[in-house]
């Protein structure tokens, strides 16, 4: 049972053994490796950059899902790519002009991203989902992990899955990003999702593997 993609969030490892901690969600059956890039100006906190990813990168050959919590996303993208990034996922709200970034993003030969805050209605992504080939919907406030899962937030899941089926998206990929764990991940994939985001729900756990699967079935619907 695969058809729900797992993204473990790298925010929420054990920073001291990230070679360790990388293996680790990879052998527990991730599909891909998200990694949260903060500036500390678009968002109120600072993660990590490009060397890290780079550093990662020698060490895995796992998809690595980098989601750019930046002013001004167009700037970094040419070293995102040089960094090992296989897909970038960036903030409306943060882009001055998103086929830009899109474009730029997809020049480089990486898979292109769009998300939202919570509070930034679905209306301003649809028109650009024909160029995604990732919609990520934030279930939190960007910036920190370990918050509180907003079900609400799966009403802009079930408005993207209705016009990606409407428009022939089968390919998109839309994924949760916040509070996703085995007791939300159902509310996930109800709504239409088939990628979740998941941080320490995995990595605050004793057996990766165990929970990682968890969570895919629970929102394949196959727990409960």
């Amino acid at each position: 049972m695969k058809n729900m993609l797992i993204s473990p969030s790298l925010l929420a490892a054990d920073f001291a053994r990230l070679g360790e901690e990388l293996k680790a969600v990879e052998a527990a059956g991730a599909d891909m490796l998200h990694l949260d890039v903060m500036d500390g100006v678009f968002v109120p906190n600072i993660s990590f950059g490009m060397p890290v990813i780079t550093s990662l990168r020698k060490a895995s050959s796992l998809f690595f899902d980098v989601h750019i919590m930046i002013v001004d996303p167009l700037r970094y993208i040419e070293d995102l790519a040089k960094a090992g990034a296989s897909g970038v996922t960036f903030h409306l709200e943060a882009a001055e002009d998103v086929g830009s970034v899109i474009r730029a993003i997809k020049a480089r030969g990486m898979k292109a991203g769009l998300t939202l805050k919570p509070g930034t209605p679905v209306e301003r992504l649809l028109p650009w989902l024909p160029e995604l080939d990732l919609a990520l919907v934030m279930s939190v406030e960007p910036g920190f992990g370990g918050q509180s899962f907003m079900p609400k937030m799966m009403d802009k899941v079930s408005a993207i899955r209705r016009e990606a089926d409407r428009l022939g998206l089968g390919d998109l990929l839309i994924q949760v990003d916040g509070g996703v764990a085995r007791d939300t991940a159902a509310a996930c994939g109800a709504a239409g999702a088939n990628c979740l985001v998941a941080g320490s729900a995995i990595f605050g756990k004793a057996d990766y593997a165990a929970e990682t699967e968890a969570i895919r079935a629970a929102a394949n619907g196959s727990l409960g």
